[in-house]
């Protein structure tokens, strides 16, 4: 769709001298009439001058040299809002605009928003009490406060004031959502015994928690010496969806953290099974937990991190990449010594000399993966189910993004070994 935008470029002004009809000479009406145009609005302004007779001659050259003056002023003024005109959205038109057509209606002030200071220690019933006076939304204040705190992550003890001031007033009940934000603040200062408070209350009232709450019990459980719960938690969230990967991500690193590898490593293959690229933080815990490790089960799994890192283009930070050095360096027995370096546009690596893999095809390659594809996918051994002469026509021609399924083909087919 295109927009055309046309600029007034002047606003001529109409001015006539007529007799008004009816009347001798003597007693004429000299009709002056005056039309400004001002890019929205137009105004007419009519000056009518009588003239009574001769004697007032000077009288009436007075007041045609004024509105001679007038008509001056309103050309000089016409010739500037004519420029303006021609960028009637430049920077600053629309204010101009809006200063010469006021608007009749009053303006809108914005929203005076709730301004309190949030306490810096424990308050009371009655300073809660209080402090909810001069609140607005009295009925949201509970909510508004304890989100407050999580923005701005309070102190535990005036957040938990907050909790015991709601308690008194609703026979002991906290709701779902204040505990749930408290929770968040547990985590965040990484208060595992209140964690655990939080924890038994919300398994003694509730069945069921949505998926915020399950994360951030999760995270704050896998460093306590019930991280297994955490596990358990994983599984009831399994139940009504696929967990996230920040979700495998706690469990691993808190299976890792209790010398639990067994269940670190079946986490992670749970989670390539399900389609899921892990963090690279929970790849990099892998390295971690393997420095100075002389065991060859768990060097080969790490060499599969290293393969899959490649065959799907993960490229690892700095702190991960100084964590694949250190393993390396640190294997018992073995004389690693790693660095790090700068590849060259052609591909050459200025540490060692080699060439690093490309992306690109060669013919013979190409060739592969077009006839792998066309047999596979589209032919699947009956053409006319499968696919149509037109799209055999269409993938007999090169194309760029066919070159990103090239290897992962060969590596699941064993046209190509992992190494």
């Amino acid at each position: 769709m295109t927009f055309y935008f046309t600029g007034i470029r002047s606003f001529p002004k109409l001015w006539k001298s007529n007799s008004y009809l009816g009347l001798s000479s003597s007693h004429s009406y000299l009709s002056l009439f005056l039309k400004d145009c001002y890019g929205i609005r137009n105004q007419e302004k009519c000056f009518s001058v009588k003239t009574m007779s001769a004697q007032n001659t000077k009288a009436m050259n007075l007041l045609i040299a004024k509105a001679r003056c007038v008509r001056k002023l309103d050309e000089s003024s016409n010739k500037q809002v004519s420029a303006d005109s021609s960028h009637m959205f430049a920077a600053g038109a629309a204010k101009k605009r809006s200063q010469m057509n006021p608007s009749s209606k009053d303006p809108v002030l914005p929203p005076v928003e709730n301004i309190i200071q949030l306490p810096t220690k424990p308050l009371n019933s009655e300073e809660w009490d209080k402090l909810k006076e001069e609140f607005k939304e009295k009925a949201n204040f509970e909510n508004w406060i304890i989100l407050q705190m999580v923005k701005c992550h309070s102190s535990l003890d005036v957040a938990k004031s907050v909790l015991a001031w709601v308690a008194a007033k609703n026979s002991g009940i906290v709701g779902y959502d204040l505990l749930v934000k408290y929770l968040y603040l547990c985590v965040f200062h990484k208060q595992t015994s209140e964690i655990i408070d939080v924890y038994e209350i919300m398994k003694a009232r509730y069945k069921r928690l949505e998926s915020g709450a399950y994360t951030l019990l999760m995270r704050g459980l896998i460093y306590t010496d019930r991280w297994r719960e955490a596990l358990l938690l994983l599984e009831d969230l399994k139940k009504v969806m696929i967990p996230s990967k920040k979700n495998y991500d706690d469990c691993i690193q808190g299976a890792l953290f209790h010398q639990d590898v067994n269940v670190a490593w079946n986490l992670y293959q749970e989670l390539l099974s399900h389609d899921i690229v892990p963090m690279l933080e929970t790849l990099k815990a892998f390295f971690d937990f393997g420095k100075d490790m002389k065991d060859d089960q768990y060097s080969n799994k790490l060499h599969n991190i290293l393969l899959y890192l490649r065959n799907n283009q993960l490229y690892p930070g700095e702190s991960f990449a100084h964590s694949i050095k250190t393993w390396f360096e640190s294997i018992p027995g073995e004389q690693w010594k790693g660095q790090f370096t700068t590849i060259q546009q052609s591909g050459q690596c200025l540490g060692c000399g080699k060439t690093v893999e490309s992306i690109h095809l060669s013919s013979e390659e190409y060739e592969f993966l077009k006839e792998k594809i066309m047999r596979d996918v589209i032919d699947g051994g009956d053409q006319y189910k499968k696919t149509t002469p037109q799209r055999l026509r269409l993938w007999s021609k090169p194309s760029p993004w066919r070159v990103l399924y090239y290897r992962s083909f060969r590596l699941q087919t064993g046209e190509i070994s992992k190494e």
